[in-house]
């Protein structure tokens, strides 16, 4: 596999740019990253899908542990609702492949927006900036996280993380970076399982994603120590607006 020098040096460029923004947001760069490939090199929905794993993948695995680091993640409830991610992530993935791809990024656009929209209301039981309680999670309420993430997962590649941070956050009262550390831990599996599954299907550009994952591994730090000065309620609003910004460029793209 030949990698072009300017080409591989722009890649690594916007690698490097998404991963301060999937560190700050949790998300490990692939929301955005995947419209962006769209605009940038004419990538249908699946192959932008598919090329925005091979960055995601290590990004969410540096992402988790620099934020496990700061925070002190509960790596049991994490591996509890990935068990279950794991299975249905492999499932989604396959199944989303033969989806028609312009539906799939209305599909997409559309989650987004709701989630956004969702997420960015001001959540019950805080009262100014301050943060409410953090609630024990039902252990019941951990598979059905895990099956949820893992459709969104291999569906969108990127979905996993988006349910479980305001879910953890609104339902459960967690902390917002301690839940984004959740949500990045539990997209590692997924993000591993659903590029094989694009790459069985040969919707990976291995010669734009690899130069955009060192990219990333190399910045995403940058971005998890960001999202720690940011306070809780300007990062929740940071989220939500990424979440609609990203859904209108879908909606607008021509492929």
């Amino acid at each position: 596999m030949v990698f072009p020098l300017l080409p591989s040096l722009l890649n690594l460029g916007l690698g490097a740019a998404l991963g301060v923004a999937g560190g700050l947001l949790g998300i490990g760069g692939g929301l955005i990253a995947i419209p962006v490939l769209g605009y940038l090199y004419g990538m249908d929905q699946h192959l932008a899908q598919g090329t925005a794993l091979v960055m995601i993948a290590p990004n969410v695995l540096l992402g988790f542990w620099r934020y496990h680091q700061r925070n002190g993640i509960d790596l049991r409830a994490v591996a509890s609702m990935a068990v279950f991610a794991m299975v249905t992530t492999y499932v989604a993935a396959r199944l989303a492949a033969g989806i028609d791809a312009g539906h799939l990024r209305i599909a997409f656009a559309v989650f987004l927006i709701l989630l956004g929209l969702y997420f960015g209301r001001r959540p019950t039981g805080t009262t100014g900036s301050a943060e409410a309680p953090a609630r024990p999670m039902p252990r019941a309420a951990l598979p059905v996280l895990g099956v949820f993430s893992g459709a969104m997962s291999g569906i969108f590649t990127v979905g996993g993380g988006l349910i479980v941070v305001p879910a953890l956050v609104s339902l459960f009262g967690e902390k917002q970076t301690r839940a984004q550390g959740m949500g990045l831990a539990l997209a590692v599996p997924g993000a591993l399982i659903a590029l094989v599954a694009y790459g069985q299907g040969g919707h990976v550009d291995w010669q734009v994603g690899l130069p955009m994952a060192v990219g990333g591994v190399l910045s995403v730090s940058w971005g998890v120590a960001l999202a720690h000065r940011f306070s809780a309620a300007r990062l929740r609003m940071l989220f939500s607006a990424v979440l609609v910004g990203t859904a209108v460029m879908m909606l607008v793209a021509r492929h």
